[in-house]
């Protein structure tokens, strides 16, 4: 009977084996990403302006500010800075300046493929008269 029982164990540790690395080889490889998030990065020009995607997705504002005028730090951007996009997706930016500000820099790079990882465009306004953090 021992020899039954120890062949039976056996048996049944192949099988479990065998049914384990089926199960394991018939796992779906993991899925590739399909979307990426896409940041509008409107950097400290001292301007004011708003950028904007096509396809939609970005419409990021920054206000212009003067360092010399008061201690207060600069603004944070308003609006959506940051979106999803489908990965493969080009991506077309537009920079409008505020009344009293230009656009100095940017957007950077336009287009934009959207890839798995890192994306951004970057934007710089400065004002039209005074100072510009550029130079």
């Amino acid at each position: 009977m021992r020899r039954n029982r120890i062949g039976a164990w056996r048996a049944t540790g192949v099988v479990t084996a065998l049914a384990t690395a089926a199960a394991i080889a018939s796992v779906a490889p993991a899925q590739a990403q399909t979307t990426a998030q896409v940041t509008a990065w409107v950097s400290d020009g001292w301007g004011g302006g708003t950028v904007t995607s096509q396809p939609a997705g970005i419409n990021c504002h920054q206000e212009a500010w003067d360092p010399y005028a008061s201690n207060d730090p600069q603004p944070n951007p308003t609006g959506t800075c940051t979106a999803t996009f489908q990965v493969g997706t080009v991506i077309t930016f537009t920079a409008t300046p505020d009344t009293g500000s230009f656009v100095n820099d940017g957007p950077t790079p336009n287009p934009l493929t959207v890839r798995t990882g890192y994306n951004a465009t970057t934007v710089m306004f400065c004002p039209t008269e005074g100072l510009c953090s550029a130079g």
